[in-house]
């Protein structure tokens, strides 16, 4: 099933996000997560990606093997360390396993890889050649507070509107832990003429040594009550995980309660972190 139709419901949707591992004997370990996580009947599950495109078929094997559970995936894409060539060959894979579904990105630049000569720049590029080449539901991906290398709001709601020029279905955000920087962003959308459909990215932190990681992947802006949880039970690991859940459970009812009726959680793999949140929202996603 296509994304878009998916999240077009005015019935809440809630999805999880699986990593592939980055060597083949953490193979099994990821697709008994992904297995567990597709038991709680999700909206769909996405597929990351690896940096190069190193775990391509890792990606497209897990896609499959969700789909094949019942379970709409969508797999990620990446183009800065690709060329034309190798994209039509990774869509063409994608195609022949039956996935419908693209999250396109340009991916994390690698240390010491040069732009000036790389075949694309920008994930609206690669929006381009997939729209090209047909048959999928694309989506892309946004930052609320806006992309650590825009040089200004202006720039970076421009940016996306050249990925729905080239055929962006819908847009799903980076994490923030604020709902008013979502709720900002979505009016400055609007107000710009981007009316596709946002899909709210929420991470559960469940412990402290994500926060640091997080805020070097996204800036994003951590509010004094959220600081003052992980101050309060971040050396205690099993308070640090409940409190994480109850957080991100809390802002998705925020969410669907103000209309924002599509949302993604981050859950790393964690099959009882995604259980836990699923269990939280049971009545209100019936």
């Amino acid at each position: 099933m296509r994304i878009s139709e998916i999240i077009k419901s005015d019935k809440p949707s809630l999805s999880f996000e699986v990593f592939p591992p980055k060597t083949s004997d953490r193979f099994d370990t990821v697709l008994s997560a992904a297995t567990e996580i597709a038991a709680l009947k999700p909206s769909f599950m996405s597929v990351t990606y690896g940096a190069g495109g190193g775990t391509s078929e890792y990606t497209s094997a897990i896609c499959k093997l969700l789909n094949d559970h019942g379970v709409t995936s969508i797999a990620h894409l990446t183009c800065v360390s690709s060329d034309k060539s190798k994209i039509n060959t990774e869509l063409e894979s994608l195609r022949n396993k039956g996935i419908e579904n693209i999250l396109a990105l340009r991916g994390d630049i690698a240390a010491g890889h040069d732009l000036k000569n790389a075949s694309y720049h920008h994930a609206s590029e690669l929006m381009k050649d997939i729209s090209d080449f047909g048959g999928f539901c694309m989506g892309g991906a946004c930052y609320p507070e806006g992309h650590p290398e825009s040089p200004n709001s202006a720039a970076d709601i421009q940016g996306l509107k050249y990925k729905v020029e080239n055929g962006c279905e819908f847009l799903t955000t980076q994490m923030f832990f604020d709902n008013n920087i979502l709720y900002n962003f979505l009016y400055r959308l609007l107000h710009a003429g981007i009316d596709i459909p946002v899909i709210a990215g929420i991470m559960p932190v469940t412990n402290a040594k994500q926060i640091k990681r997080i805020c070097e992947l996204s800036s994003s802006a951590l509010p004094q009550r959220f600081v003052k949880i992980v101050d309060r039970f971040g050396d205690d690991p099993d308070a640090m995980k409940q409190a994480g859940i109850a957080y991100a459970t809390e802002q998705i009812i925020d969410l669907f309660a103000n209309g924002v009726n599509a949302v993604h959680v981050y859950s790393m793999n964690n099959s009882d972190v995604a259980a836990a949140i699923k269990n939280n929202l049971s009545e209100i996603l019936e």
